[in-house]
């Protein structure tokens, strides 16, 4: 079965949907690469995974536009989820980070009055002319499944406490990701309450860490990821409402393209260096791509008629979370921001609506809505009973 959407097929012939439908196209080498042995880090190429082209879009759409609240991936084992969110790194622009314990960057201190209470040592190096900060490639941070929630959201650092006598604050694991990329991976195994704070965190792009009379405030404006094996357990409703697209990656069932995963995945591990060189091209391209989406994406509105059948279809299917919409239009405008186009469409919104519509119907609240509607007319019909048998009613 292949897992392509039609939508997604042949919608463009110069954007970044085109070259996720190049799934042959590398680079052409004249020279092997030679590999040294060392343990360097070579991720799988975005672009060389085979098919599985709504999740490759799902993921494309969220780093474009990370207002659309993130991705969740849903499937079983083995099938390239992890794969896939590793090899993102590969395709994003540098970013700029900070080099001061305060975290801030020279954006923050301008024209900001309060930038000296705020972040002290960064302001003294700022005054002084020294640089606060540097670029450097998108990390992709990963939430260890036995994380603490101190781990995650910082707290005590108890060693500096220890050896230094004095307490000191210490950002956590969402800190750490800001501007960068957060997998949790088996999120629905996580606690609750991690669950909750990252969530929290990634919707607001900060978040507020209280020990006692200490407490911090920290950016945590990251693209958040999430995969889950459904075999192993459910989310809960209120957690899955928060990710923004949801994906349903099932494995390949065509032979051919079960046997090309075979041999690019054989290739790559007798040699990633060189097998991430044959994909190089391609995937330069797909990161120009990105950054001209994601420029574009800042005038790139919905048309009249994308908003109506948008808000038509959240209506028709019952849905009563108002992240639906707000998701469904902010993928749309990323999807036609990939496309090169300023307008983003009805075509748009049939692209995007699986993503970001599915799962988000609750037959529960439907019955519980009609349920409390008949009682309520129960009521009412009751209360005119009253009124026209009692005469001491007015």
């Amino acid at each position: 079965m292949n897992q392509s959407l039609p939508e997604f097929k042949g919608i463009s012939d110069s954007s970044l949907l085109r070259l996720l439908n190049q799934s042959g196209a590398r680079a052409i080498l004249s020279e092997e690469a030679v590999d040294f042995g060392l343990a360097e880090n070579f991720p799988f190429p975005f672009l060389a995974i085979v098919e599985q082209l709504e999740m490759r879009i799902a993921l494309m759409l969220a780093v474009i536009n990370p207002a659309v609240g993130g991705v969740l991936l849903i499937g079983p084992r083995g099938i390239g989820k992890t794969t896939a969110v590793r090899s993102l790194t590969g395709l994003l622009p540098d970013i700029e980070v900070s080099d001061c314990d305060e975290g801030a960057i020279p954006q923050d201190l301008q024209d900001n009055p309060n930038a000296r209470l705020l972040y002290p040592d960064c302001y003294e190096k700022f005054q002084a002319g020294q640089p606060i900060s540097h670029h450097e490639p998108v990390k992709l941070v990963e939430l260890p499944l036995n994380a603490r929630l101190e781990d995650v959201v910082g707290g005590i650092n108890e060693r500096v406490a220890i050896q230094q006598q004095r307490v000191k604050l210490e950002r956590g694991i969402l800190a750490r990701a800001d501007n960068n990329l957060l997998y949790v991976d088996e999120v629905n195994l996580l606690d609750d309450e991690i669950v909750d704070a990252i969530l929290d965190a990634a919707a607001q792009g900060s978040y507020t860490v209280r020990r006692g009379a200490m407490s911090g405030t920290y950016r945590s404006r990251f693209v958040l990821i999430g995969s889950m094996n459904p075999e192993e357990g459910r989310l809960r409703p209120q957690i899955l409402d928060r990710f923004g697209l949801r994906v349903n990656v099932r494995g390949l069932m065509n032979k051919n393209e079960r046997l090309e995963v075979y041999r690019r995945v054989r290739e790559y591990r007798h040699n990633p260096r060189q097998f991430g060189r044959e994909w190089e091209q391609a995937t330069a391209e797909a990161r120009e791509e990105i950054i001209l989406a994601r420029e574009l994406l800042q005038e790139t509105i919905l048309t009249d008629e994308a908003l109506d059948l948008g808000l038509a279809l959240v209506q028709a299917l019952d849905i009563d979370s108002h992240r639906a919409e707000y998701t469904m239009f902010e993928a749309a405008r990323a999807h036609a921001a990939s496309d090169g186009r300023d307008r983003a469409d009805i075509r748009d919104i049939r692209a995007v609506a699986p993503l970001a519509l599915r799962q988000r119907r609750s037959q529960f609240m439907v019955s519980f809505f009609e349920s409390q509607k008949e009682e309520d007319d129960q009521i009412r019909s009751y209360i005119d009973q009253l009124i026209s048998t009692d005469p001491n009613i007015p």
